[in-house]
């Protein structure tokens, strides 16, 4: 006799995708591989200045010129959106912002076509000396990026921003000019920085947009259908309910595809022309306009006793939102979290900018300015330890953040959770056995760090349909953008609670008109956030399930158990009848038996008062991670090797071990190519100098290093079954890791990531500058002015 699993037990496996061989065999259908023949192609009339005014715009002569259906301006679509704030246009309407700035879209029945159609654009462009850096545009007198910022819609509460500052977000608790006005403490300062880094997932953005029955369609590549649906009802000045959004499978995303930039213009085209319209970017323009992972400029300092205790800490971090606010207005907030994460503080203070240039437009990218703060954080620890005398593993230990410690806006957080992990960080290398004897004559470094994260909540729903035979559907806004959360999480959650396999659970495509509104997918909040919606629409289906069982079998629906398709009695294996049976009945009795359940964030609360111009004031749920490298450096070329890579993560509670583990080995190799080689650069004239294959160094299979991992298993959450997010945080302390690793094979201080050659060769012969940030003041005070 098998013993009955419980719903959490069963839940539990480690389900292969059911989308790899599909995937691999290239039979997968993504976007652009639903173009119809009968569909138009549109392209883009972009900036070949990164600052200027238009002073004529004439697309009178692209009308005759052949093939040609569609063209539009921006005052075809007039409206502005943004996150926190309405600064953005869909397409330039009087102002150039960046080089690569979409001006006329053009829409023909070829791609050859709408191109040279774009020659015949007459443009006239008055050019304005652009701001490239934060420094300039920070600089006294500074030229307005954004002439008439007093105008645009707020659109989140406690919004603060000023001339090039588009967003300022501000945490404070307890009295730190009094933690560093005391005698008995040491006063230690960094000053970080970092450049941006490209997302380059297979699939570039593409959207197929069409006009049917008086509203807009829009299939794309996306992980935030909702966002699309509203951004393009706000640009077309249409109700959101006039638009559709649809999302076939995602080639992946990386948080590159967070924001709604092409699909309105295919909205638009569509409504002008009556006929579908597909748009999709090109590897260059993809890589010349994508939304990376922002460079910043970070300076921090902290108040020390000799016993080791933080009694004082203030930071600053500026965020290069380039030139619209974007995905940096909302990531201020999350300076707090990160920067001011890990380690209990006395009292704390930081303040975080999103600053406008004359750059491309930066976004989300995993883990966001989590991956930045972190190392910045874990290398002023051990600068920390260095002048202090401490040993770095031991300082961590004493003070990480534990059980009713406070965080940043004055958070409670529950649970030890940190230390254990560094403890298990501990057995897992001495399981593993250390590798320096490989550093064969180079100079070898070894660094353990920690980081912070969080599961971005925010409001999921889900509804589950029983089917004739057994099966069941799970409709959701949710997209399946490669981590496979959609194709294995969800399935085996459902299965879990109703009794099934996760074979008979079948997951719909997101489509805005047959679910209800989801916050995206990314921030590691999937399996936590539609995963709890799906809990709760399976209890529905569950309590109206045993309640027609129950009548068939005169028992009492508290008395039966769902296991293996069957309704049986509890305690009598074999009893009871089929699941088919039960759903049978019921569509003859009562109708079809469905559920519906939602979920969101519980608020968890702050401190009144610690935190200013924040999205979110605490974290409902914290994700930790403890990374360790041992690194070997060539001093006569500067190349850097990975010897060995160690992860403990925090997971709540594993339901699909192997998936995590290929996410962990995955993110730690996207965090290598942060740390070690992925470099943009923006030239004289604006431009993001690497824009293709060619000139962007991304992870090769040979930069591959196997990871030794250890999942963390029973730290609290509200996620269901007690899981967190496990996607989004293996990045997270890479980039800390490889720095303080190499920082203690050369001896050096490292300051800046990536660690190319060349600055490693530069830190070993002292000519790396340390970077100095005078647009920076050296007080949070003066720089947070009231």
């Amino acid at each position: 006799m098998s013993e009955l699993l419980t719903p959490e037990a069963a839940t539990v496996m480690n389900l292969p995708r059911r989308d790899a061989q599909d995937k691999l065999r290239g039979r997968t259908k993504y976007t652009i591989d639903r173009a119809r023949p009968d569909m138009l192609h549109a392209v883009l009339l972009r900036s070949t200045v990164p600052a200027g005014r238009i002073v004529k715009l004439d697309v009178s002569a692209v009308w005759d010129c052949p093939g040609v259906r569609g063209v539009v301006t921006g005052q075809d679509a007039p409206g502005l959106y943004g996150i926190g704030i309405a600064d953005h246009p869909l397409l330039a309407i009087d102002t150039i912002r960046y080089h690569g700035e979409p001006i006329v879209a053009v829409a023909a029945e070829t791609v050859e076509l709408a191109r040279e159609a774009l020659k015949a654009v007459v443009i006239e462009i008055e050019p304005v000396a652009a701001l490239t850096t934060m420094e300039e545009a920070l600089a006294q007198g500074a030229r307005l990026i954004h002439e008439d910022w007093r105008s645009y819609d707020v659109l989140a509460e406690g919004g603060s921003g000023s001339g090039n500052i588009a967003w300022e977000a501000k945490s404070s608790r307890g009295d730190v000019e009094a933690a560093f006005a005391r005698p008995d403490v040491t006063i230690i300062e960094s000053s970080i920085g970092v450049g941006r880094q490209s997302h380059v997932p297979f699939e570039p953005r593409v959207a197929i947009g069409s006009w049917e029955d008086g509203r807009a369609h829009i299939q794309t590549s996306t992980q935030v259908p909702w966002t699309v649906r509203n951004v393009t009802g706000r640009v077309m000045q249409l109700p959101p309910g006039h638009v559709r959004v649809t999302v076939p499978p995602v080639g992946g995303g990386f948080g590159l595809k967070f924001d709604a930039s092409i699909e309105p213009i295919t909205a638009v085209l569509a409504r002008m022309t009556g006929r579908g319209v597909i748009l999709e970017n090109t590897r260059q323009e993809e890589m010349a306009t994508c939304l990376c992972r922002e460079n910043a400029e970070i300076r921090i300092r902290s108040a020390v006793t000799a016993e080791g205790e933080i009694v004082g800490r203030e930071a600053v971090v500026l965020m290069d939102c380039g030139a619209y606010g974007g995905e940096q207005v909302f990531l201020t907030t999350m300076t707090s979290h990160t920067l001011g994460g890990n380690y209990r503080v006395g009292a704390i203070a930081i303040t975080s900018r999103a600053v406008y240039t004359n750059t491309p437009p930066n976004g989300a990218f995993r883990a966001c300015n989590g991956v930045y703060n972190t190392f910045a954080l874990e290398r002023h620890t051990d600068e920390i330890c260095a002048a202090m005398g401490f040993d770095p593993i031991a300082f961590r230990k004493e003070n990480v953040l534990g059980d009713a410690d406070l965080g940043p806006t004055g958070q409670v957080f529950e649970g030890d959770v940190l230390e254990p992990m560094l403890h298990r960080m501990d057995a897992l290398r001495e399981r593993t056995g250390t590798l320096e004897h490989l550093a064969d004559g180079r100079l070898y470094g070894r660094a353990t760090t920690v980081g912070t994260w969080f599961v971005f909540v925010g409001p999921s729903t889900a509804t589950v349909n029983l089917n004739a035979d057994g099966s069941a559907t799970l409709v959701t806004s949710g997209v399946e953008i490669g981590s496979g959360t959609m194709v294995q999480a969800l399935p085996q959650i459902v299965a879990g609670q109703l009794g099934l396999d996760p074979d008979q659970v079948i997951v719909r495509e997101a489509d805005t008109d047959a679910a209800g509104l989801d916050a995206g997918v990314g921030g590691g909040r999937t399996t936590v956030s539609i995963g709890a919606a799906s809990v709760a629409a399976c209890d529905d289906v569950r309590q109206k399930l045993l309640r027609t069982a129950g009548e068939m079998l005169q028992a009492k629906p508290e008395d039966l158990v769902l296991s293996k398709g069957r309704v049986e009695i509890a305690g009598r294996p074999g009893s009871g009848t089929t699941i088919p049976a039960v759903v049978a009945h019921a569509q003859a009795t009562t109708g079809p038996i469905s559920g519906s359940g939602a979920f969101t964030a519980k608020n968890t609360p702050a401190m009144a008062g610690c935190a200013m111009g924040h999205f979110i004031d605490a974290l409902d749920i914290p994700v930790f991670v403890v990374h360790e490298a041992e690194v070997a450096v060539d001093p006569d070329t500067g190349i850097i090797e990975v010897l060995a890579y160690r992860v403990v993560q925090d997971v709540g509670r594993a339901l699909n071990p192997r998936a995590i583990y290929s996410q962990i080995q995955g993110g730690v190799v996207q965090g290598l190519g942060y740390a070690l080689h992925e470099e943009v650069t923006i030239t004289a004239d604006g431009r993001i100098a690497q824009d293709g294959f060619e000139t962007y160094r991304v992870p090769l299979a040979g930069d591959v290093v196997p990871v030794a991992i250890d999942l963390y298993e029973g730290a609290p959450s509200i996620g269901p079954l007690g899981t967190k997010g496990a996607g989004e945080v293996p990045i997270l302390a890479v980039g800390a890791a490889i720095g303080c690793a190499v920082s203690n094979a050369i001896g050096k201080p490292v300051d800046r990531l990536p660690l190319t050659p060349p600055r490693v060769l530069r830190l070993l012969h002292d000519r790396e500058p340390r970077p100095a940030f005078p647009h920076i003041a050296p007080g949070w005070t003066q720089n947070t002015p009231s």
